[in-house]
Formats: structure tokens, C-alpha cells, sequence
């Protein structure tokens, strides 16, 4: 398990309806019917927004009619962001360098003497851009009952690295790139050892009330602050079989054939994954970071430094500092997925910060193990479709096929 990457509402009420956005009214009315599609083929909810700088953003929500009688969606709702809490982890980091109180090629052991074996070969830099080696800690059976929402036990950085360093490195120091969320389980605990403060305050003092955002915060328990989505998982019965048996019984309230996750805690997740925001939330964190508010040009250049996902594409998606980029069929965006059961956001943004979209979907599990073939086929559709209305671009003919 990773932290990675007919509806309820008629179109008139869908989204509120900016006459004078930007794009043209047909591609709105693409995004639309691509949201209500992701939500046919299975999604219990989808909120899509999309702001191509020039113009009022366009905003959708659509959810299942099975889950009104739990919560009216709304762009607005709180959603539970996985792993795009590690781009704001990245940035408190580059904060402290630019600040002289750390820096990318400090070895884990100065900062965490004893706690990482291997310490002194594994540089700040290679946790924040997975290169380090470090078995993610999420495939620790240990995990398990936390994931599932079964077992509400306070996880600590200190535990979760613990957990993800008792197993053998994948690799040596900074030869290869995996994905571990046990990378930022060791930030997350230099960030803790260097200030002296919890996480969520680092990132209310430092990141949320600065910039104004009202939604967002980390999360120390299962608790929200304002309207959320729901998020929810197949049950049992209705888990598709190509799920590994061991992720079929999520905890939570029961109907429709699905499993109400949302108050599950999500502390297991920590600095790679407990971060909560919105979507306007999110676009204004984007713009500030990516135009130089939040960190000095020398110290934006590092997070933007990127080592390749895939050897074998060494021109193809690269890794930065907490922060992805890619391309489309209209643009090379950055951004970053982020999946917690519950909740799946794709998140993106031009070099800028001018340009952003955001796709959040209300369900995890079955996009995290390709498990069902029609959110397979709908949910990139979507994407594609959204990354183009970002950059101001038509939708794809394939993108916007019904």
C-alpha cells in the first residue's frame, strides 16, 4: 500500500457556472460529462478543478446518488491529500536550508545518530528525492490494522521509521529511485529534531497561515476541521478479486456495497500522507510555492531538480524535491499524486505557479491495484482532459470520448 498516484447532482448545479471563464463552454461541458463518466464507471465522488490563470476557475463536484444521504459534495469539501504532503515537507525543509539550519547533503546520521543504519551514506537530499534505498514501511505487516482503520494506535516519525529500517535497503544510496515512505518518515522526524515543533504546527506556522489556508493542515487524529468528502472502499463482498486479500476489510460504517472510511485516522501516513486540504486550498499553496513566495530561486532550483522515476526513461517523468514532473498531451506540468484509502488526488501546476488542476476521486483502493477496469479507462480520460483545459489547450478527442 502506497500513498501514491447516474450522478447526484443535475449539470445545471454541478458546478457553479462561470460564464466568463477562459475555456470554451463545450470543453467545460467535456470535463463535466468526463466527471459524471468516473463516477458512472464506479467512483462514489469526483471534484474537478481547473485554473488556466487567465480567467474564474471551473469548478465540478459529482458523486454517486447512494451517497447523498452521507454528504452533499462540494469543490470546496476537505480531502484527505496522501502523498502530496510530501511536497510540503520538501518545502519546510528548503525553508531551513535557506535558513542555514540544514542542508541537502547532510547525512541522516547527523541528525538521527543511530536510527537509520547506513546513516552517513544517505543524504537529506536522497530522502526527499527517493533515492535513498529505504524499504517503505507501508509493506510492513505491522501496518496493516492502521491502514485498515482496524487498529487507532499514535504512530510517531520516530516508529514509522523504525518500522520502515528494521528491513533489509532495496538498494545502495543514491543509485537507483523507489518510491518509500519511509523517506519521509526520517524527514519528518530531522524536521522534528531541528525545530523542536510538531509537524502540524510546522505546517500551520509556517505554511497554512502565511498563506491563508483555512483548510489545510496535518492531521493528528481522525478528525476534520471543516466540510470533508466522505471517502469509501468496496466491502468485502464487493472488492474486486484482483485486490490482495489482506485489503478487503476496511473498518467503518457499511452500505451500498462500500465501507465509509473517513473517520478512519490517518496518522499511519505521517509526514509521507496525513496532510488534509481542498482544492483551492492546494492551488493557492501551488502558486505560491512554484513562483518563488515560499522559497528563494537557489532553493526552488533544488526542489526542482529532478532524477528519473524509470532508468529506462531517462528523459521521461522525473522525481524532485517532494515534487513530480511530467508531461501531457497540451504541456510538462509538476504536481504529484496522492492515494489513502478514501481518497485518490492528482494534483498539477504549471513551472509558475500560474496554471493549476486538481482531480480528487473518493475511493483508493481499486485505482491502487489497476483493480477495476472501467475507473481504469475513465479516470485518465479525466486527467488528460483537465491537464489540456489547464494549459488552456483543447481536450483531446480520446480524452473526451464517451
Amino acid at each position: 500500500m502506497s500513498l501514491t498516484v447516474a450522478a447526484a447532482f443535475p449539470a445545471a448545479a454541478a458546478a457553479t457556472p462561470y460564464a466568463d471563464w477562459s475555456g470554451t463552454t463545450a470543453q467545460r461541458a467535456q470535463l463535466q460529462q468526463l466527471a459524471r463518466n468516473l463516477v458512472d464507471a464506479g467512483a462514489p465522488g469526483v471534484i474537478v478543478r481547473v485554473d488556466d490563470g487567465r480567467g474564474r476557475p471551473i469548478e465540478i463536484a459529482e458523486q454517486a446518488t447512494w451517497t447523498r444521504r452521507d454528504h452533499l459534495l462540494k469543490v470546496g469539501d476537505e480531502f484527505r491529500m496522501g502523498s502530496h504532503t510530501q511536497t510540503v515537507m520538501a518545502t519546510l525543509v528548503l525553508r531551513l536550508v535557506a535558513e542555514g539550519k540544514l542542508a541537502l547533503t547532510d547525512p541522516v546520521e547527523k541528525w538521527l545518530p543511530g536510527k537509520v543504519p547506513g546513516g552517513k551514506a544517505i543524504t537529506l537530499r536522497m530522502l526527499l528525492n527517493h533515492t535513498s534505498g529505504l524499504f517503505d514501511y507501508t509493506d510492513d505487516a505491522a501496518l496493516l490494522p492502521s491502514i485498515l482503520g482496524k487498529d487507532r494506535r499514535r504512530w510517531t516519525s520516530a516508529k514509522l521509521l523504525a518500522v520502515g529500517v528494521k528491513h533489509d535497503p532495496l538498494f545502495a544510496p543514491g543509485t537507483k529511485w523507489s518510491y518509500s515512505n519511509t523517506n519521509y518518515a526520517a524527514v519528518g522526524a530531522v524536521l522534528e529534531r531541528v525545530t523542536g515543533a510538531s509537524l502540524a504546527d510546522l505546517v500551520r506556522d509556517r505554511i497554512a497561515r502565511p498563506l491563508g489556508l483555512k483548510h489545510t493542515y496535518f492531521a493528528t487524529d481522525s478528525t476534520w476541521r471543516g466540510s470533508h468528502a466522505h471517502g469509501y472502499e468496496p466491502d468485502a463482498a464487493h472488492m474486486p478479486q484482483t485486490v490482495p486479500a489482506k485489503f478487503r476489510q476496511f473498518a467503518g460504517a457499511r452500505h451500498h456495497g462500500h465501507v465509509d472510511v473517513s473517520d478512519n485516522d490517518p496518522g499511519w501516513s505521517g509526514a509521507a500522507g496525513a496532510l488534509v486540504s481542498t482544492t483551492r486550498d492546494w492551488s493557492r499553496f501551488y502558486t505560491a510555492l512554484m513562483s518563488g513566495k515560499l522559497l528563494p530561486a537557489a532553493r526552488l532550483a533544488q526542489l526542482r531538480a529532478t532524477v528519473p522515476m524509470d532508468p529506462q526513461q531517462p528523459d521521461g517523468p522525473g522525481y524532485g524535491l517532494g515534487i513530480q514532473t511530467g508531461t501531457s498531451p497540451c504541456g510538462t506540468y509538476w504536481g504529484h499524486e496522492g492515494g489513502i484509502p478514501g481518497y485518490l488526488t492528482i494534483s498539477i501546476t504549471d513551472r509558475t505557479g500560474t496554471r493549476s488542476a486538481s482531480v480528487h476521486m473518493s475511493t483508493e483502493i481499486q485505482a491502487e491495484f489497476g483493480a477495476d477496469p472501467k475507473i481504469a479507462e475513465a479516470a485518465p480520460a479525466l486527467q488528460t482532459a483537465v491537464a489540456c483545459a489547464m494549459f488552456g489547450k483543447p481536450v483531446p478527442t480520446t480524452a473526451s470520448a464517451n
